[in-house]
């Protein structure tokens, strides 16, 4: 079973059900799909906090010193990201094209996983790149060929898929021995 250490599975939960919370945010859609998604982003808030609580009370790693030239590479991958999404966005937005940016936006935040697995030395993560890719696709593909909102399919499909990332690092993170006296 491919883990992470408890701390970086407890950080993981943390940031990605924040992320998972906004992208449920993203379809403006109207009753019963809305209750639905206010329901998503308070399980992942939930998640968020769970997570926070695991990589609170882990155990730094044996070893594990600060890495400079590993924080400044996650820096610039991270960096890299926004402006990359930001800078898409606007042009989508002055070209009036603007319900495309969340596929857009999507397309990245999946890239970026690629670039950040060797790094945070989590193996799943290209997976997690592959599957946001193909949601953000998906919301080009249904936009293109319907009526339905990119937004829609790309909020929701990632809100989802964050979301469970998040409660998968969670379940297959190592116990703690603390736990077990």
């Amino acid at each position: 079973m491919l883990t992470v250490p408890r701390r970086q599975a407890g950080l993981a939960a943390g940031y990605l059900g924040v992320f998972a919370a906004l992208w449920f945010s993203v379809p403006a859609t109207g009753q019963p799909l809305r209750a639905l998604l206010v329901a998503g982003s308070l399980a992942a808030l939930a998640t968020a906090v769970a997570g926070g609580v695991v990589a609170a009370r882990a155990r730094p790693e044996a070893g594990a010193g600060v890495d400079r030239a590993g924080q400044r590479r996650y820096l610039l991958i991270v960096l890299t990201e926004f402006a990359v999404a930001g800078l898409g966005a606007a042009a989508l937005a002055a070209l009036g094209h603007s319900a495309y940016a969340p596929v857009l936006v999507g397309g990245v935040v999946g890239a970026h996983f690629f670039p950040l697995a060797p790094l945070l030395r989590d193996p799943r993560l290209p997976l997690l790149g592959v599957a946001t890719c193909l949601v953000a696709l998906a919301g080009l593909v249904v936009g293109l060929a319907s009526a339905v909102a990119p937004g829609l399919v790309v909020g929701v499909g990632l809100g989802l898929l964050l979301w469970a990332y998040g409660v998968w690092a969670l379940v297959t993170a190592p116990r703690s021995k603390a736990l077990h006296r």
